[in-house]
């Protein structure tokens, strides 16, 4: 992408003479450029001092970039020539595409078709432009041109570029890169990542998303580059209101939002809730990589008293001061000062006390960051106080308005970040503990071999086919034996004869559910019997067909499960949904019918290792219950490590599997059994 972001010649085509027109606003920011620009316009024979060319092809030299931001009707002829002419990459202004309808859309495909026919990178189109700080080029229809930083700024929102490039220059904030993404046709922010990731100008991403395309393709290039840097991504869309019903327990609480969600951890990439926290973010991890043990110095105890908190809450833990730090503290500070962390120095307290005790804690080989917190009194001078925190692992929390305006300056060359809030600083810093931390699984790491029989499958599969049901229960289990998933013995029984045959063949006591694609919750129907002896079967049987036949008339009733009763062990839940962007989402959490009230749960996006089900497991509230509470035994975590494993190959192997849920899974000591199952099938796939 070197010729789109470091051209030598760029046309626009569409330009203007005219005030307002989104032709003139691009040709005016170009003036910067440290190029040749040229103006593409039948209409003119100048623009704005330019030479103005009625086609690309009566350009005199060659040109490596042309922004285009003629009416949608005219763009593929104005693509056309730019292949004649061999340019390499074009960025479409003009809107009028896929975001416009059934006939955009068609548009957007030609327009795709004919950049890959003639080589080009297609950068839109709907799309505000780019901007390289580095030689000056600001390609975009934007009033402001952004300071020169080091923060890439990736916007699938032209809107919101325009509002931020428009903050940014009282915020201090400069960029090296600015891309508004738009309807991405071609190249999308996948593409754009991996770009930046050897781009020398850049030290942080910032991604805002509305969808992802690709999602499989984002979490493999994202990987790669948050190993080299960090990336922070801010994602809009994350409510359920639009979703459609899940028919499973994992549907229901695996959203889409739960997807990206779990996307951006295992990609190592950190997520913002606003754009507030996306440029805090970035202002701290521009500064540093590592934040280690916390320091607090303040002359306000109730702003140290909100930071200490703060830090138990996002889990940054306070420094511990060796006894030569405490000497030297207790040497020159007022007796009635706090001498431990948080470090409070008293409200009257001068520069000399505040410099003092920064240096005191910067030699403290336990201290990383020190959080220094200034409320304005008589005593405290801020534009000192910031040239004091020059050279030093601070973060400044300078709580005051026009009396740190002076300081703010200071502080935004040295590059050190400043807040108001001591809430916001610290939740910052946590994030650069959480990035030192990422745990980023590791591309050679081998896919966890699980034995699979095949055969088997088939044969399973060509039963459900047959029977052309979407919602599969017991009908299914087959599949699970096959990936060599443990379920207890059972059977499916169409007359009371068969169950009594399954029962004596499988051992009393027994359960005994309904199975029909029609019943999801079958106890609340009273399709489940449980328990159930030899005296009691024939009762029972007929009671549960008679409750479901009762209640839900219209259900399709295909028999009833006859399965040994299992007692005992811990129920669990191991579910699957499949996310039209990023594929198999496994769940895993504690089980049985509260499962989605209490909702304690983990996910991974497939295939997944053994490493990632571990921490999936340890991730839930209910762990330590998993590892023995008050003199109980540990289950066996292996055996659940094992099974979700299994899971995820199952879910991976079979695009046709939308939902699966294993709920409950009975976990002992020693292994585990799936107690119930249900699947949801996209028949047309099978």
């Amino acid at each position: 992408m070197d010729t789109l972001f470091y051209p030598k010649v760029v046309a626009v085509i569409g330009a203007s003479p005219q005030e307002g027109k989104v032709g003139n606003t691009i040709v005016k920011n170009l003036k910067e450029f440290k190029g040749t620009v040229y103006a593409v316009n039948p209409k003119y024979k100048e623009v704005l001092g330019l030479p103005c060319y009625p086609s690309i092809l009566d350009i005199p030299e060659d040109v490596d970039v042309t922004i285009i931001v003629v009416p949608a009707k005219l763009v593929l002829g104005a693509l056309e020539e730019c292949g004649k002419k061999g340019v390499k990459s074009a960025i479409v202004i003009s809107a009028g595409f896929k975001e416009a309808g059934i006939e955009g859309a068609k548009l957007e495909k030609a327009l795709v078709r004919l950049a890959e026919k003639h080589g080009i990178q297609l950068v839109g189109p709907n799309c505000l432009g780019i901007i390289n700080t580095d030689i000056g080029m600001n390609a975009t229809f934007s009033k402001v041109a952004p300071s020169k930083g080091r923060v890439a700024f990736l916007s699938q929102s032209g809107a919101l570029i325009l509002a931020v490039l428009e903050w940014s220059k009282q915020s201090g904030i400069g960029f090296s890169k600015v891309v508004s993404l738009g309807n991405k046709a071609m190249l999308d922010e996948s593409d754009f990542l991996e770009y930046l990731a050897h781009d020398d100008s850049t030290d942080v991403i910032l991604l805002y998303i509305e969808g992802l395309s690709d999602g499989q393709k984002f979490i493999k290039v994202a990987k790669k580059v948050a190993k080299k840097k960090p990336v922070i991504v801010l994602k809009a869309g994350k409510s359920q209101s639009g979703a459609k019903a899940a028919s499973s327990h994992t549907g229901s609480l695996a959203g889409s939002y739960e997807a990206y969600r779990t996307a951006f951890r295992q990609s190592g990439v950190v997520e913002a809730t606003s754009v507030e926290e996306l440029f805090d973010f970035a202002r701290v991890l521009l500064k540093y990589r590592k934040a280690g043990n916390l320091a607090i110095v303040t002359n306000s105890g109730g702003p140290g008293v909100m930071a200490a908190d703060t830090c138990d809450q996002f889990g940054i833990p306070l420094a511990s001061f060796d006894f030569e730090t405490i000497r030297k503290l207790k040497e020159f500070l007022p007796a009635e000062s706090n001498i431990y962390n948080p470090v409070d120095i008293l409200g009257d307290a001068d520069i000399s006390r505040f410099s003092r005790t920064l240096d005191i804690l910067s030699e403290d080989d336990n201290v990383g960051i020190i959080l220094a917190i200034l409320t304005p009194t008589a005593q405290m001078d801020f534009v000192k106080a910031a040239e004091c925190v020059k050279g030093k692992d601070v973060v400044c929390c300078f709580m005051g308005g026009e009396s740190i305006k002076e300081a703010e300056k200071i502080l935004m060359k040295s590059n050190i970040p400043n807040f108001f809030d001591p809430v916001r600083a610290v939740k910052a810093i946590s994030v650069v503990k959480k990035y030192s931390e990422m745990s980023i699984r590791e591309d050679v790491e081998e896919e966890t071999v699980v034995d699979v029989d095949y055969a088997k499958i088939e044969d399973v599969l060509d039963k459900l086919k047959k029977m052309g049901s979407r919602i599969v229960g017991a009908e299914g289990l087959p599949l699970l034996d096959a990936y060599g998933i443990k379920m207890p013995p059972y059977g499916i029984a169409r007359t009371f004869k068969e169950a009594k045959e399954i029962a004596d063949r499988v051992g009393y006591p027994v359960v005994l559910k309904v199975v029909s694609p029609d019943v999801v919750h079958k106890s609340d129907v009273g399709g489940v019997k449980l328990n159930v002896g030899e005296n009691e079967l024939e009762k029972a049987f007929f009671e549960i067909l008679s409750n479901v036949e009762s209640r839900m008339p219209k259900a399709r009733i295909n028999g009833i499960l006859v399965q040994k009763m299992v007692e005992g062990g811990k129920e669990l839940i191991v579910g699957m949904k499949r996310d039209p962007q990023f594929g198999p989402l496994i769940m895993f959490g504690m089980g049985g019918v509260y499962v989605e009230v209490l909702k304690d749960v983990s996910f991974r996006i497939a295939p997944i290792t053994r490493k990632e089900a571990s921490e999936m497991i340890k991730e839930v509230k209910a762990y330590r219950i998993l590892r023995g509470l008050r003199g109980e035994k540990p289950v066996d975590i292996d055996a659940i490590v094992d099974l979700l494993v299994r899971v995820s190959k199952l879910s991976v192997d079979h695009p046709e599997l939308l939902e699966v849920d294993l709920n409950p899974v009975k976990v002992f000591e020693d292994g585990n059994v799936v107690v119930d199952f249900r699947m949801v099938l996209d028949v047309k796939e099978v």
